[in-house]
């Protein structure tokens, strides 16, 4: 076993936490295990085991994340929390680079990312297109952490904003990373899905080195490649004009499936230095890197509006040179209205005369754009803590660190046009970029003070200083400009997704300070009190104060009963609050270019825009813990009330007779925008449900067996909307867009040389949409599912291990679409709750040393 570095402060915690005395002799491996199940988030006393938490917190340690066909964080913790949820993202714009989460039915920016215990930066990427929950969140990108680099992962299911701070109205994620001086381990994991596609290829590593006598520094690392998938059939107008002899069409036009995924390159450390009289240096941080690509939406050549067509494909849109230089238009009308465009003798001569020019000449067979991105993602947290021995703080307890990350992303599109270049645009372009930066200063301090109850009243006092920026950089010219031939009806940028201007360009900030008292007490030997106040002040919108109430009344030595009662928020994002982006979405079969614009911009604010408020929120639980023998189950009722709640809005439509008012409020050619999109407080939402959690050990097939159920039931209801900026589709999706119920159990079973797991994932009904659409012929309630995972591990040696498994090994399909939804090419619905790709199967070796 490896050896492992200890403070003496975290020792003496873990001390009054198990009411034992920590012990580090390698023989006494119980001891160990048993540190690994403790939660340091949900109480800033001693940390605490799952069973004495007065919230619901799940710990899952470094080899259960393991059990997963997937090498994605977000995936490996879906099969062992009960209400954490995600989906695949197909051409869904940034979302398909980083995929938003959502604990508790709420968005992913509703749930607080900490590191270390120490706050996670948010991504630069904003999810436009989010799939109902997370349209417009702004949550940490957890896909970056291998799981090679973790001891374990603990999920605090408990609004906790009182405590940690905005964003934790749904609970918090706490990775803490491995700390081995020693040892280490090395594996390779190769696997495709069923369908022959998707082939991935994932390195990963991890080694602990001594620092010093009384140090470790431990490393890791992940490398991974994953091909695309494409779970597609060729869309209805696309197989026309093939049929018509366009043998320009692509086959499939348009590809509904995973992006590629490049070069997802990421390292972490984690160092930490025994000071001596008990007092500890840390620092922590990453770098992480990835490039992934994927597809966009077809463009017809007959009828893309503002490309082919300013009349619905009637007659083809002709740029004329000589007019854009101001002499009279001379080219003739081109009749679109014809099965294939290119054969028809008018296109042909208008071809031949070289002041007129149609974008056909480009894209004969149409287009379908490729949307990527550079991924950029680091972090560095420094810090020191211990018990203080003289001044002021004598016989506290403190925590004083600074910590900086960043995420930058980089986009580009490929095979696309700016078509109001005419002729000479080109065809790949980079759009610009945005970046995310926060800095934070902690200042933490914590004792035990005799107040007369059983045990000493814990005392919490800590500040906090942060500072949020977001940075939209400029695209390339071509990516933004407007052409010669705008004025012609021809589209201004990049097509898909306009580039960044130098209008857009900028950096806006916003600093915030906070201050907190925690107080938790033993009061007897049943029962358990805690409470917390928390002031936090920020330059954007004020102030706000939060307190939260917690309960723990042991019943008898196997049963305890557990409540809390928090009020939280949210604060805006910078990003929210200041965002630009002109994306192209699916509305009834339509493409609408619709341009985000900030809540003030004069665009957005002719359309009911105003300054973003903090979303706040009002939380009740209630539960059991039961825990004898071999058997330990916790259950838990939990109520959030949030208010002012922010979200993306829906399409507005930017209306002819609005041009004028427009133009006078400062909009440059509102007529080439289709509608606006803009983040507001848009609605109040109700959420209710019950997570069960159950484990059981036994003795099986003269082996060890392990049990494991994690279920949960999720009830959305939004109490009020603005109907001008919130349509009913997107209210459905809030509602209904997840499962109500879902569950896993699991089965590991383990003997000396082969050990195994089997889990089942069960997805009951939920509202199925298909791009963005609402209407009865694009979505339908979609039926409940049972997928099931395997894996066989053989341990050829102590060191070397060999295993094979399968994700959704009985290939269960998701929900296929309704014939009459079959215009854009897809297969299966995109916002189902499992992969849509299908069964997916691996072969992995693992060497430790």
């Amino acid at each position: 076993m490896s050896n492992k570095f200890r403070a003496g402060t975290l020792a003496i915690a873990v001390g009054l936490a198990l009411g034992t005395a920590p012990s580090y002799a390698e023989e006494n491996t119980g001891a160990e295990e048993e540190v690994e199940r403790i939660a340091v988030v949900g109480s800033r006393a001693a940390p605490r085991s799952v069973a004495e938490s007065p919230v619901p917190v799940d710990i899952v340690g470094g080899d259960e994340l393991g059990k997963s066909a997937s090498s994605d964080m977000l995936d490996m913790l879906q099969g062992a929390v009960p209400s954490f949820n995600v989906r695949q993202q197909p051409i869904s714009d940034a979302a398909t680079l980083i995929r938003p989460v959502n604990l508790r039915g709420l968005s992913s920016d509703s749930t607080l990312i900490l590191l270390n215990g120490k706050r996670r930066h948010r991504a630069s990427v904003i999810a436009f297109q989010g799939g109902g929950v997370n349209d417009g969140a702004q949550g940490p990108d957890i896909s970056v952490i291998p799981s090679a680099a973790l001891k374990q992962v603990e999920v605090l299911r408990d609004g906790a904003a009182a405590q940690y701070g905005s964003d934790a109205i749904a609970g918090v994620m706490n990775f803490v990373l491995k700390d081995d001086a020693d040892g280490g381990s090395l594996s390779v994991k190769h696997g495709e899905y069923y369908e022959g596609d998707g082939t991935s290829t994932i390195v990963d590593g991890n080694i602990g080195l001594p620092f010093t006598d009384d140090g470790f520094v431990n490393l890791s690392f992940q490398l991974k490649n994953a091909d695309a998938t494409s779970r597609s059939v060729q869309r209805p107008d696309a197989a026309a004009l093939q049929a018509a002899g366009n043998n320009h069409v692509p086959d499939p036009a348009m590809i509904w499936g995973s992006p590629e995924i490049k070069d997802d390159i990421t390292l972490f450390g984690n160092v930490g230095l025994d000071l001596g009289d008990d007092k500890e240096f840390y620092m922590f941080g990453n770098y992480s890197e990835r490039d992934a690509e994927g597809g966009f939406y077809y463009r017809n050549p007959h009828n893309r509006s503002n490309v082919f067509s300013i009349d619905g494909g009637e007659t083809l849109l002709i740029g004329d040179v000589a007019q854009s230089m101001g002499a009279e238009r001379t080219c003739a009308v081109v009749p679109a209205n014809v099965p294939n465009v290119l054969d028809t003798a008018e296109y042909q001569a208008m071809v031949a005369d070289p002041n007129c020019f149609a974008m056909n000449q480009i894209m004969p067979g149409g287009y379908t754009p490729r949307f990527g991105g550079n991924i950029t993602d680091t972090s560095l947290a420094i810090g020191t803590k211990g018990e203080a021995k003289s001044g002021v703080l004598e016989g506290w307890y403190y925590d004083l660190s600074g910590s900086v990350g960043r995420s930058a992303s980089t986009f580009i599109l490929k095979n696309t046009l700016n078509p109001s270049l005419g002729l000479d645009t080109p065809v790949d372009f980079e759009t610009g970029g945005y970046t995310q930066l926060e800095k934070s200063f902690n200042f933490d301090i914590v004792k035990e003070i005799e107040a007369g109850f059983d045990q000493p009243l814990n005392v919490a006092l800590g500040t906090e200083w942060r500072e949020e920026s977001f940075e939209i950089t400029a695209g390339e010219e071509s990516s933004w400009k407007a052409g010669p031939y705008a004025a012609q009806g021809f589209n201004i940028g990049s097509h898909g997704f306009k580039g960044f201007g130098p209008e857009a360009q900028g950096i806006n900030t916003r600093r915030s300070i906070a201050l907190y008292a925690d107080l938790e007490a033993q009061v007897n030997d049943d029962l358990l009190l805690g409470g917390a106040l928390r002031y936090e002040d920020f330059t954007s919108f004020g102030d706000t104060l939060n307190y939260k109430l917690t309960a723990q009344l042991s019943v008898s030595d196997e049963v305890s009963l557990r409540a809390s009662h928090s009020t939280g928020f949210r604060a805006p994002t910078v990003g929210q609050a200041n965002v630009v982006n002109t994306a192209t979405s699916m509305v009834e079969g339509e493409l609408i270019q619709s341009f985000t614009a900030p809540p003030t911009n004069p665009l957005a604010a002719f359309y009911g825009g105003k300054e973003l408020e903090p979303e706040e929120s009002v939380s009740y639980a209630a539960g059991f813990v039961y825990n004898s023998g071999d058997f330990f189950m916790t259950a838990d009722y939990y109520n959030i009330e949030v208010t002012d709640r922010i979200a993306q809005s829906s399409q507005i439509t930017v209306e002819p007779a609005d041009y004028t008012a427009l133009e006078a409020a400062g909009v440059t050619n509102p007529e080439l925008i289709s509608a606006v999109t803009y983040f507001a407080n848009d609605f109040d939402t109700t959420t209710q449900g019950v997570d069960v959690v159950a484990n059981y050990s036994m003795e099986l097939f003269d082996g060890d067996t392990q049990w494991s159920l994690a279920y949960n039931w999720t009830d959305t209801k939004v109490d009020s909307f603005n109907p001008a900026t919130t349509n009913q589709g997107k209210i459905d999706r809030l509602e209904d867009g997840i499962p109500a119920h879902r569950g896993t159990l699991t089965m590991a079973q383990s003997w000396e040389d082969v050990s195994m797991f089997v889990r089942a994932n069960y997805f009951g009904e939920y509202y199925a949409t298909h791009a963005d659409g609402t209407t009865p012929e694009e979505s339908e309630v979609a039926d409940s599912a049972i997928t099931f995972d395997a894996e066989v591990s053989y341990f050829y040696s102590d060191s070397l291990t060999f295993s094979a498994g399968a994700m959704n090994i009985f290939d269960q399909e998701a929900q296929k679409l309704q014939a009459a939804n079959n215009w854009s090419g897809a297969i299966y619905y995109e916002s189902g709750p499992f992969d849509y790709n299908g069964g997916y199967y691996y072969v992995k070796a693992s060497y430790t040393f």
